[in-house]
């Protein structure tokens, strides 16, 4: 059965999990580029150096950084979510709750997602370009944005199919039973939230 296959170990299940570890570790590799460009910029600064659109290119690895870092954070639970209401309930009642929050929030990021991958092919179809001083194709640093929503839609709806099959949230961290000391002990011990 195919939900089996998602909420198991078997190759789509892997093959989800290797995609939002891909996109945290895109993720990454824009937050190096930052870095590395804004020291650039820095240094070049010394010695009246000046890198052209360095500003542009950092916006746009900041933005693919954001966008692509979404679906594993998610994933992993480091994402914040108001949890007050949900994190009273129990049993059936708390996985129907997971099932409205997580289809709303679905629903949210593919209107989205939607409309990023419209303004994305729309940039490609009609040549736009960027206004500063490297004029690079717009569609180029939107592929970050928008495919940063793509995988964000897949892991929610990844996460809503466990959830519905009955799985625990994957975002949960800690026991259901976990008494607010737990908790506590949990997090002063960097166990995050």
């Amino acid at each position: 059965m195919a939900g089996d296959d998602v909420t198991t170990g078997g190759p789509l299940r892997r093959a989800l999990d290797l995609l939002y570890l891909g996109a945290g570790y895109a993720a990454g590799v824009f937050m190096v580029a930052i870095f590395a460009i804004m020291m650039a910029m820095s240094v070049g600064r010394q010695f009246a150096i000046n890198i052209p659109a360095g500003d542009d290119f950092a916006s746009w690895c900041m933005a693919a950084m954001a966008f692509l870092g979404l679906a594993h954070t998610f994933k992993r639970g480091e994402m914040i979510r108001v949890g007050l209401l949900l994190e009273r309930l129990h049993g059936r009642t708390k996985q129907t709750a997971e099932i409205v929050a997580l289809g709303i929030a679905t629903a949210f990021i593919l209107y989205f997602t939607r409309y990023a991958v419209q303004m994305t092919y729309d940039s490609w179809r009609f040549n736009d370009v960027a206004q500063g001083v490297v004029p690079l194709p717009l569609w180029i640093p939107q592929l970050g944005f928008a495919g940063g929503l793509a995988i964000l839609s897949i892991a929610l709806i990844d996460e809503m199919v466990g959830v519905v099959c009955g799985k625990r949230p994957t975002y949960e961290k800690g026991s259901p039973d976990e008494t607010p000391e737990e908790f506590v002990e949990r997090i002063s011990q960097g166990g995050g939230g």
